[in-house]
């Protein structure tokens, strides 16, 4: 094979995380050819029996140091950025990560002549309260600023196999008699499957959904927070009391947690604020097709998938038939 048909090169960053892996796996299955960029590439070999032999490499890069991301864009056709944080810790802040970091990919990509497809989140918004949603909202403008016809995806939360929001409040839920509902969990939620977010980066990468659009991609169902807790306990077999909790005192209760050094708090206050607002597709995305069933995606069933990765979260993990809930 000469170079000039090799197949498409890919960069993808933060390619080793929760849903970079699942994007690693739908292009993979595509025959491209893909360069993961990551802080600690030696950490990231899980990666390499998604696909075959050599099409899957590493590159060390860090958002914080243009440098780096100026390197592994290096002769890609395509760019994906995947990476994204719920709290800061160090260095690691939302306005280098998720602003100044994001600003950097899509410049690095023009420079490099490639296209970009950039995971954002729902409630992404330069004016709002949250650190979190506020550097989302500057990113996207900044993005679409540098490439006007780059691809913005916001997906609702997302589940799967290593997801941070299900599987939080299930491991909780193996401990604790209760769990909290925060503002009493009356926020909205429209969960969309890890899988259903990949296919739709494959799509954009393809060349196959229109560029320089805003996409919304949600889950079949709406849920509140509460209904989302409810489902997760019926999912583990265990039956545990939900107890309203104030914002004010969610919010008093994650300032203190993100004080203790060393560990990653069970909920930030500006998480608190993110859950003063629903995260749901909203209604102009429907009217113009900028969701999951508007590029041609059939979003996944929330009920059809937790199963198959909370159960070793019931009593007696997958051994478990029947009987009352503990």
């Amino acid at each position: 094979m000469t170079l000039s048909n090799l197949p498409p090169l890919v960069t993808i960053f933060g390619g080793s995380g929760f849903v970079g892996r699942h994007v690693v796996r739908a292009l993979a299955k595509r025959g491209y050819r893909i360069r993961v960029a990551v802080r600690r590439p030696d950490l990231a070999g899980h990666l390499q029996p998604l696909g075959n032999v050599g099409q899957i490499s590493f590159v060390q890069a860090n958002l914080r140091y243009r440098k780096s991301v100026d390197r592994a864009v290096e002769g890609a056709d395509h760019v994906i950025n995947c990476v994204g944080i719920l709290f800061q810790s160090g260095r690691n802040t939302f306005d280098a990560v998720q602003d100044f970091g994001a600003r950097a990919v899509a410049e690095a990509a023009r420079a490099a002549g490639a296209t970009l497809t950039h995971i954002s989140a729902i409630g992404a918004d330069a004016k709002s309260e949250s650190s979190y949603a506020r550097t989302k909202g500057r990113a996207e403008a900044a993005i679409l600023e540098t490439l006007p016809e780059a691809i913005i995806l916001r997906p609702s939360i997302i589940f799967g196999p290593e997801d941070g929001f299900f599987n939080k409040f299930a491991e909780m839920a193996r401990f604790s008699p209760f769990l909290p509902l925060v503002g009493g969990g009356r926020t909205k939620f429209q969960p969309v499957y890890v899988t259903d977010v990949a296919e739709a980066v494959a799509r954009a990468v393809d060349g196959t959904i229109e560029k320089g659009k805003i996409y919304e991609l949600g889950g079949p169902q709406v849920l509140s927070f509460r209904e989302c807790l409810e489902l997760m306990l019926k999912t583990i077999d265990r039956k545990r009391r939900l107890i309203s909790l104030p914002f004010g005192i969610a919010s008093l209760m994650g300032r203190v947690a993100s004080l203790v050094p060393f560990i990653t708090p069970p909920i930030t206050a500006d998480q608190v604020v993110l859950l003063k607002s629903d995260n749901v597709v909203s209604a102009r995305a429907e009217s113009e097709g900028r969701t999951l069933a508007g590029i041609g995606i059939k979003p996944t069933m929330l009920d059809s998938i937790l199963p198959s990765y909370l159960v070793r979260y019931r009593p007696h993990g997958q051994y478990q038939r029947g009987g009352r809930a503990a």
